[in-house]
């Protein structure tokens, strides 16, 4: 397995590096530029890059996150699961960061396997039991033992240099139309290797999952783990889990473990369909239909540095026969309709004013004499068919009461389309867990866990509800209403948010209705002007 990921790793890295050392012999021979100043050059970067990345992450971590390095207060279960990988991969042990937050996430950085990060919020510990925690954990040492800091670093190096050599040939003073092609078919390339980097990347995820599957025996713990995560689905009311042998056994929160978990975040995971103290697979399945079914998860996924939560879910269960395990999810569900129809005509909405836009400025082109009108009669149709996109994103009647399972069962959503929504649970953590300046949040109801956007006209307005005012909100049972979207992370931007006979209200969509407006009036005054004059 760790042999075919090297594989893939060094053919990725021979295309990638073949691509860049192709531009620059270009550069050089047309700048008569030494090829071994720009191959010093592009070498020093990458070595700077990877040796100050991980002192400055640890320095973000501790000051926007609040990280805590230490394996003080690691339970026992864990560091013995840390320490056997360890010894077994001759491999240092990983600095553990703890951040005090109740929304899940857990991710690695570093430069190679001997000084790897692992960070871990509360909410891991909160959410998942005791063997879905060294499933996650053994996802991310597999980064580690594969040494993906390390790839993804010095791929990522790639599209920086093109990028460079882009802007520097393409600079308003450069006369040289043969640097000008070649700035551009960097450009292109830039581009090109920025989708590969990214496949590169769904691939290592893979891999880093077979990885977890192999030091833990038990692939459906690791399922289970990205359920809850990365759908938000949760288990039982009293957080335990049933063991191989039937017996009932508290999950990592309720154990204390780390010493520090309040018990009322434990008490408010609480849900109402269960199988056997599992998230109900009915509810997964719902939950699965939209990445499976929907145009645009494929179109998210191919811009995203991790493969589709469902993808992962049949990757994960196609290895559980290996282990004696019946696999974790069997999607059966049949598709009625092909789902394209909406996708399109969301694809057109979504591009609508932009092509507006661009007619109008063709038509200037053709028709100077007529500039007036054109710009009055584009500027009315472009600001009509951003009221029609704004429609779309901003369903503003029909708010309805509903839970977080039901909402990941919608399929015919987007980034796009909104469902209005009325949402009632428990406000866990930060959208971003942790950190100092991330206004979104997340909350908790019975039935799962949802990222809530909250979305003021200005990002200075957001970063100081962040700083001084989103505390207040940490625990508190709130109603939001809002607009739910996938993109394809499930979410929903907060319209109004109520807790202790107080409302908090988001202005972003009355203030994008209102610029609307005031556009539609400018042009149709403009067109009056133009037709009298």
């Amino acid at each position: 397995m760790k042999k075919n990921l090297f594989g893939i790793s060094l053919i990725t890295m021979a295309c990638l590096y073949g691509l860049l050392s192709a531009v620059l012999l270009i550069v050089c021979i047309i700048t008569e530029f030494p090829l071994i100043y720009g191959i010093v050059i592009s070498i020093l970067v990458l070595i700077l890059q990877f040796l100050i990345s991980p002192v400055v992450t640890d320095i973000t971590m501790k000051w926007l996150y609040g990280v805590r390095f230490g394996y003080d207060s690691l339970p026992d279960y864990l560091n013995d699961f840390i320490e056997t990988v360890c010894k077994k991969y001759n491999m240092k042990k990983p600095r553990i960061g703890f951040i005090d937050d109740g929304a899940p996430n857990a991710f690695t950085y570093g430069r190679t396997k001997n000084s790897s990060r692992v960070i871990l919020t509360r909410g891991i510990f909160d959410l998942l039991s005791e063997e879905e925690v060294v499933a996650v954990v053994g996802h991310e040492l597999g980064h580690a033992t594969h040494y993906d800091m390390l790839f993804m670093t010095v791929a990522q190096l790639v599209p920086l240099v093109l990028y460079g050599i882009y802007i520097s040939l393409n600079r308003s003073d450069n006369d040289e139309s043969n640097l000008a092609l070649v700035g551009w078919i960097a450009y292109i390339l830039y581009i090109i290797c920025q989708y590969i980097i990214l496949w590169l990347s769904r691939t290592r995820e893979y891999y880093a999952d077979s990885f977890a599957i192999e030091e833990t025996k038990n692939p459906n713990a690791l399922a289970e783990a990205l359920v809850k995560i990365g759908f938000g689905l949760s288990s039982n009311a009293n957080n335990q889990t049933t063991d191989s042998k039937g017996k009932q056994k508290q999950s990592a929160a309720k154990s204390n473990a780390l010493g520090i978990f309040d018990s009322k975040t434990s008490k408010t995971l609480i849900v109402s369909s269960v199988d056997n103290g599992k998230v109900s697979k009915d509810n997964i399945k719902k939950a699965m239909k939209w990445e499976m079914w929907n145009v645009w998860a494929k179109f998210y996924e191919f811009n995203s540095t991790h493969p589709l939560i469902s993808k992962r879910l049949k990757a994960i269960s196609s290895r559980c026969a290996e282990f004696n395990q019946i696999p974790y999810i069997d999607f059966d569900l049949k598709k009625t309709e092909s789902y394209i129809d909406d996708f399109l005509s969301e694809l057109v909405i979504k591009f609508l004013p932009f092509l507006s836009l661009f007619i109008t400025i063709l038509s200037i082109l053709i028709w100077p004499k007529y500039v007036m009108v054109i710009i009055g009669v584009g500027g009315i149709i472009a600001m009509l068919a951003s009221f029609l996109k704004l429609s779309y994103h901003y369903k503003n009647k029909n708010y309805r009461f509903t839970n977080v399972a039901d909402l990941l069962n919608e399929v015919k959503v987007s980034d796009i389309t909104s469902i209005p929504c009325i949402v009632r649970g428990t406000i866990i953590g930060r959208g971003n867990p942790g950190c100092i300046l991330n206004e979104d949040f997340v909350i908790k109801d019975e039935t799962g866990i949802m990222l809530l956007d909250y979305n003021q006209p200005l990002n200075l307005i957001n970063k100081l509800f962040a700083i001084f005012k989103s505390k207040e909100y940490f625990e508190k049972i709130v109603t939001i209403k809002g607009w739910y979207r996938r993109s394809p992370v499930p979410y929903i931007e907060i319209y109004t948010m109520e807790f202790d006979n107080q409302t908090k209200k988001t202005y972003t969509f009355m203030l994008a209705k209102v610029f609307r407006i005031i556009g539609l009036v400018t042009f149709l005054i403009i067109l009056c002007l133009a037709v009298v004059v």
